[in-house]
């Protein structure tokens, strides 16, 4: 995640401490991926020992704030004029889970789809009230993340269904190993999607 360049964005808008760091990452992201305030710190250091940020000095209370150097300007700018590299997948701990169901004997992969598919359910209806409750008021960056999550997760439940009626295509390679165990043939890839015509 850019945590990295998030607290460089934010340190666009004004001098500030660790916590107010912290506070401002969770507040405009609606909590949805917490900091650790050591992290934070941590992540200071790196950065003032990079050039992208300089100490201003302490508070009464003894916080240390910081604040951009042109350098920190430059790399701000740079993060948002670069798209998000998207060649490069991170792992995907349920794309992986269902590669081993299907090379494991004695998994039944359709039920490990199913429970998947349950908890996306769920979540999703819990996201969902949480943007029926939202007022059109609130801030726009904690919505749109939201909505972000809305989607991916919406995207997860089709890619299930997707996934368990190719099964159903297949269900009498299933049982065999995608890791072509004792010889036997691998599982052919599935078919790719037609694009909408």
């Amino acid at each position: 995640m850019a945590i990295r360049q998030s607290l460089l964005a934010l340190l666009e808008e004004r001098p500030m401490y660790g916590y107010q760091l912290r506070a401002e990452f969770e507040a405009r992201t609606g909590s949805t991926w917490p900091l650790n305030v050591g992290q934070v710190y941590m992540t200071l250091r790196r950065l003032e020992r990079d050039g992208l940020v300089e100490s201003t000095g302490e508070d009464d209370e003894g916080h240390v704030f910081y604040r951009l150097t042109e350098a920190g300007r430059s790399e701000v700018r740079r993060w948002f004029e670069t798209p998000v590299d998207r060649t490069v997948p991170l792992r995907d701990e349920l794309a992986i889970k269902l590669s081993f169901a299907l090379a494991l004997p004695g998994v039944d992969t359709r039920q490990v789809i199913q429970q998947q598919r349950a908890h996306a359910i769920r979540v999703l209806q819990d996201y969902t009230r949480l943007k029926a409750r939202a007022s059109h008021d609130q801030d726009v960056a904690w919505l749109l993340v939201l909505d972000s999550l809305i989607f991916q997760t919406e995207a997860e439940i089709r890619w299930l269904d997707h996934c368990e009626t190719w099964l159903a295509r297949h269900r009498r390679q299933q049982p065999r190993s995608l890791a072509n165990r004792a010889g036997q043939p691998a599982l052919a890839e599935p078919p790719r999607e037609e694009a909408a015509g």
